[in-house]
């Protein structure tokens, strides 16, 4: 009994420790301990200074949407919710067990032949999305059923066949475009209905065949994408985790090559590719594989070290877990639009992108919920964008009241924790040679008074700049305070440090 108890001990932190050595996006990198020898690793430099990378780091605010066939169900069928059957909304194909409808995955591939959005305005979308203060957005050509919202040449699935017949992913590139936004393109790589995939490793010459004919579907539809709207910025990638695509690395990495040569300042992200040892996201020696960390899916990271360096952006849903459409919101956790302006001012506060997800229905309209929160986010950034585009981390102690953000000679501190006693009290290295010397609110560009407190606490490395809030300032809503920092006006005071 103890030799079964210690293998079983043996065996619990094996997994562990596995787990822990891929857990990129939960805490802090694993770094390998050996160097190797990578053939098959990044093709860009990890901080890329072109004038598209550089404004990528700028954005501050994106929006994602997902939309396809499976905003029709909306995530139930006929009055059945599918929400214990199929994790998300737009992963609702795999819904099975005794609540599935009868030959579900038939009935959902023929809903194409339903999908016609009477109400579809792309126009109206990227007005949206400008008003709520997006930079950039990202739109899902195809998701894992491998129905193409545009009308590619290489496979039948696709809006050409369904009422609607134009092409969705022009009209919402031209819109967006237009409104002075930047597109991305999200592409599937898994296709749940495709003959021709595989989600392991090609063994038998048949199989080798079949899935090297999908790889060159996969490269022709990419290539198509790149020819019809020259104008987007970058792809973001998903799907690509079956062992299928990760013994494939070869192929992938040339695919890379050829997509940049095409393209060149495409900007990809960490979840294309892997290495010839099969690390994703992340080459066998930690360095990133793409332009920017892509992992970042519904979390955050807490510490700013985490991301050693790496451009990334974080996707987010307001549901829990819903990117495509959903009907039904009851009995969820929806977030609000003050737990997303916190989620988007730590985001930009540790030099990423925050994109919010929307998930319009089968008509082509966003969810009531979801046009609630894009008005104000939009009256929030209409006031408060200077604090979050083109900002930059700011290496000073961190604040419970809020999240620091910087552009030049400007400190932007955004308060979601008033203090009592109306002071927002800045700590800063006594050997800073810049600190807070002037300060304004962002909401009505009133004045506020500086002061300098040398609290003096035991072995203290900082001191202290006080802002002074006006009692009479009433937000029912995050606010930011505007410094502009200069020279100290006297170093402080060296007190006697207690010897113990």
């Amino acid at each position: 009994m103890k030799k079964i108890f210690k293998y079983s001990v043996l065996s619990a932190l094996t997994v562990l420790s596995c787990q822990l050595a891929n857990a990129q996006w939960t805490g802090p990198k694993v770094k390998p301990t050996e160097k190797k020898e990578v053939k098959y690793g990044t093709l860009t430099p990890k901080h890329r200074t072109d004038p598209a990378m550089e404004k990528f780091r700028d954005y501050g605010l994106g929006q994602f949407i997902h939309w396809g066939l499976y905003a029709i169900p909306g995530n139930e069928w006929e009055g059945v919710s599918a929400r214990k059957g199929a994790a998300a909304s737009e992963w609702i194909r795999t819904w099975s067990g005794e609540t599935a409808p009868k030959d579900w995955k038939k009935t959902y591939d023929n809903l194409y032949k339903k999908f016609d959005p009477k109400d579809f305005d792309a126009n109206a979308w990227a007005k949206q999305a400008k008003d709520m203060g997006a930079k950039y957005m990202i739109f899902t050509t195809k998701h894992h059923d491998g129905f193409a919202l545009w009308p590619t040449k290489y496979s039948d699935y696709n809006i050409t066949k369904s009422p609607y017949k134009k092409d969705i992913v022009k009209e919402v590139v031209d819109a967006y475009t237009a409104q002075g936004i930047d597109v991305y393109l999200y592409f599937s790589v898994l296709e749940w209905n495709n003959p021709d995939y595989l989600t392991k490793e090609p063994q038998t010459e048949e199989e080798k065949k079949k899935y090297n004919k999908f790889l060159q579907y996969t490269k022709n539809q990419l290539m198509e994408l790149l020819d019809l709207y020259p104008e987007i910025k970058g792809f973001w990638f998903d799907g690509t985790w079956d062992q299928s695509w990760v013994k494939a690395y070869d192929f992938t990495y040339n695919l890379e090559k050829e997509l940049r040569a095409k393209h060149p300042g495409l900007i990809i992200g960490s979840r294309f590719r892997n290495d010839e040892f099969g690390k994703r996201h992340f080459d066998s020696n930690g360095e990133i594989l793409g332009d920017y960390e892509q992992g970042w899916e519904r979390k955050l990271p807490q510490e700013y070290e985490w991301l050693d360096g790496n451009d990334w952006d974080a996707v987010m849903t307001i549901p829990p877990n819903g990117w495509g459409y959903m009907k039904d919101w009851s009995g969820l956790y929806t977030k609000t639009t003050d737990d997303l302006l916190d989620m988007l001012m730590q985001t930009v506060s540790m030099n990423g992108n925050f994109v919010l997800n929307f998930g319009p229905d089968g008509n082509g309209l966003m969810h009531p919920e979801e046009d609630i929160i894009a008005k104000e986010l939009g009256d929030w950034m209409k006031v408060n964008a200077e604090a979050v585009y083109g900002v930059r981390h700011v290496d000073l102690p961190k604040t419970k009241l809020g999240y620091y953000t910087q552009k030049d000679k400007n400190l932007y501190l955004t308060v979601f924790n008033r203090p009592v006693h109306n002071i927002a009290r800045i700590a800063v290295p006594k050997k800073s040679t810049e600190v807070p010397i002037k300060a304004v609110l962002l909401a009505n560009g009133q004045e506020l008074k500086v002061s300098h407190s040398d609290i003096g606490l035991d072995l203290d490395k900082n001191t202290y700049y006080d802002v002074i809030i006006p009692s009479d300032f009433q937000s029912n809503r995050a606010f930011v305070i505007k410094m502009e920092l200069g020279q100290p006006s006297k170093s402080s005071e060296k007190l006697m440090d207690a010897k113990m």
